[in-house]
């Protein structure tokens, strides 16, 4: 598997031939990349977009209780953390903490077209970070170069 490393431009869409429009992430890439990549399928790695310190309701999807019954602060509260009996809170309880600024890897990802400089690409749907964050491109299969027939020719030269 080959790895490119980009930084991720923005969002934008293009239409195909067919009519279908598709969401692609515009990508700057440091290598220079030939017509023979596009189609092709890849995996992208980003840094998640942080989020901050957030409640259990935002990070976990938790319900939270009723908003009448009773209740007068408990709206958003995550409720109870465990049993008596063991005395701890088991690792990996879902409770309040940030959220996001992890790394997340998006794959089933096709480059959809090239542009005209060859440094940027345009990637099929959204992949994580932010504008100019840090992404790497990794390609299912090897970038073959384009053969050049001038080079190496034995017909063209003498004896």
């Amino acid at each position: 598997m080959q790895e490119i490393q980009g930084r991720k431009l923005n969002m934008s869409q293009i239409f195909l031939e067919s009519g279908k429009v598709v969401p692609v992430t515009v990508i700057d890439c440091e290598l220079e990349l030939h017509n023979g990549v596009i189609d092709s399928e890849v995996a992208v790695t980003g840094t998640s977009k942080g989020k901050g310190f957030a409640g259990v309701m935002k990070k976990w999807g938790f319900k939270g209780g009723p908003a009448t019954g009773g209740q007068k602060h408990d709206a958003r509260k995550p409720g109870s953390i465990g049993a008596q009996t063991p005395g701890k809170v088991f690792k990996g309880k879902k409770m309040a903490g940030r959220l996001g600024n992890e790394k997340v890897t998006v794959t089933g990802l096709r480059i959809v077209k090239l542009m005209s400089d060859k440094h940027k690409i345009m990637v099929s749907g959204p992949i994580p970070g932010a504008r100019n964050s840090k992404v790497l491109i990794r390609l299912s299969k090897p970038i073959e170069e384009p053969v050049d027939s001038s080079v190496g020719d034995s017909s063209a030269g003498g004896k």
